[in-house]
């Protein structure tokens, strides 16, 4: 369990600064207006994020698979929860930058879901010569 943590780590880090490199570009070519001044926090928020339901969802995962499905959605519903009190707490508290924010956080919670989703769905992925003939 602790090796495939520490690839994820790995794995999303560097993703992370792929992230990060792109929006650099962006923000060079693109008009300022575009990018809120919370964009690099929100790199990191969504990393902490990230990395906190991928542990939890890794140690339900050697348990029933029932037990893995169940903590998922828990988890799924506590993030989206979060997301959605900094949305409405920043919007409510910075509405000049309300637009630019949730471009940003949309885009950045796109790229991060399907980044762990893809990497949950390679880990309980069943390898055919296991399965069953029916």
């Amino acid at each position: 369990m602790k090796s495939v943590f520490l690839k994820f780590l790995k794995h999303i880090v560097i993703f992370t600064i792929i992230l990060m490199t792109i929006t650099l570009g962006l923000f060079l070519l693109l008009p300022r207006i575009w990018f809120s001044p919370t964009l690099p926090f929100q790199f990191f928020f969504f990393l902490g994020i990230t990395l906190l339901s991928f542990h939890i969802l890794l140690k339900s995962l050697h348990q029933r698979f029932s037990r893995f499905v169940n903590v998922f959605l828990i988890t799924t519903v506590i993030k989206l929860a979060l997301y959605i009190m900094v949305i409405i707490g920043y919007v409510y508290w910075n509405r000049l930058d309300a637009l630019a924010f949730l471009i940003s956080f949309f885009i950045l919670y796109l790229c991060y879901t399907i980044f762990e989703v893809v990497r949950l769905v390679t880990l309980t992925k069943v390898p055919p010569e296991t399965k069953r003939e029916s």
